[in-house]
């Protein structure tokens, strides 16, 4: 049995957001590896809901690194806009982008491009989610394909849906075109980077929280 340290189980939490009891848990249960750790907490459902917890992060900085050859964005967020001029703030900025350009990227143009290997961890945690639901087996496999689309149109950019009618899939889009123009039409790459995407911003009375900040 690995020795749990008090410095593993706050890297678990850090990374998923989870209780400490539950991610002491989780890697008990699975001998101290991280990324197992993660996914058992998945499959508990206790990473999912944990991330829905707290409050709107919408501020921060995007920070680049470059090296011969690749480069990297991140984007770290924070609450106000305060955070972000703060010096030690882009300092953890800058160097997260130079440790991510050592990171393997999760996003893919096609589902043939996507690293299989993070496609059957993801089966396999919905399997397991499955199981937990009470399912039985032999509609289990149904369920999981089902799901896995929803995956890839997360992680697949032919996959998602075309942003200008809300409804038809990027690579119906092309084949279209394709039609149009009598050619082929593919997509090589991608990039698209805008800090606070995703988030939504919460519309407060400024005074107000003021006043309650204050106890009047």
């Amino acid at each position: 049995m690995a020795q749990i340290s008090a410095a593993l189980v706050k890297q678990l939490r850090d990374k998923t957001g989870a209780g400490m009891m539950d991610c002491k848990k989780a890697l008990t249960e699975t001998d101290g590896e991280l990324e197992a750790a993660v996914d058992w907490l998945r499959k508990s459902g206790l990473a999912q809901a944990a991330r829905k917890a707290g409050r709107t992060a919408a501020e921060g900085l995007i920070g680049m690194a470059t090296a011969p050859g690749k480069a990297a964005m991140v984007e770290i967020n924070a609450e106000t806009d305060f955070v972000a001029r703060n010096a030690d703030f882009q300092a953890v900025v800058r160097e997260v982008a130079r440790i991510a350009l050592d990171c393997e990227g999760d996003l893919a143009v096609s589902r043939d491009s996507l690293d299989q290997t993070m496609v059957e961890r993801e089966r396999g945690v919905l399997a397991e989610q499955a199981r937990a639901e009470g399912k039985p087996e032999n509609i289990i496999e149904k369920m999981i394909e089902g799901r896995l689309r929803k995956f890839f149109e997360e992680v697949v950019l032919l996959e998602q849906t075309w942003v200008i009618d809300g409804e038809t899939r990027v690579k119906s889009v092309l084949e279209s075109l394709a039609g149009t123009l009598d050619t082929s039409v593919a997509v090589s790459d991608f990039v698209r980077y805008q800090l606070g995407e995703g988030i939504e911003r919460e519309s407060k009375d400024f005074a107000a929280e003021v006043a309650a900040q204050l106890g009047s």
